[in-house]
């Protein structure tokens, strides 16, 4: 939503949540993708470049996690949920196992690191999903 400040003032912007999918082959030759779009999204939000690495590694090493359990030949589906400052990114595969990925891995250590908040999930389908949030800066 944009507030127009008057005729002669400066616009301000304010946003509820933008919420982007994007799906893709669950095989890591695609996340070279998924790396230029977060990339793109966090510069949306005035991310700094050293928060946008962070994010673009924090995504990578979720995939990471997740791909190995991928069912063969399935989608990966990823949502991005921008707000004022803030971007949360949900992977979800279908997995073979349907268990969420173990937390005593060097790649959790990373996302963690990372990311600030991060967390995962199984549905009744055995589709696993790792969510990260990651908040820029200053303003």
């Amino acid at each position: 939503m944009i507030e127009d400040a008057g005729a002669g003032g400066a616009a301000a912007t304010t946003r509820s949540d933008d919420v982007v999918e994007l799906r893709l082959p669950a095989d890591g030759a695609y996340l070279s993708v998924l790396r230029t779009a977060t990339a793109g999204l966090a510069a949306r939000l005035d991310f700094t470049l050293d928060e946008i690495e962070d994010l673009r590694i924090a995504v990578d090493e979720a995939c990471a996690l997740l791909l190995p359990d991928a069912v063969p030949d399935a989608s990966m589906t990823c949502y991005f949920s921008l707000a004022d400052r803030s971007l949360a990114v949900t992977v979800t595969v279908p997995s073979r196992t349907g268990r969420v990925p173990k937390r005593n891995t060097f790649a959790w250590t990373v996302l963690t690191a990372l990311a600030g908040d991060v967390d995962t999930a199984v549905d009744g389908n055995g589709t696993v999903s790792v969510t990260l949030t990651k908040r820029g800066g200053q303003a």
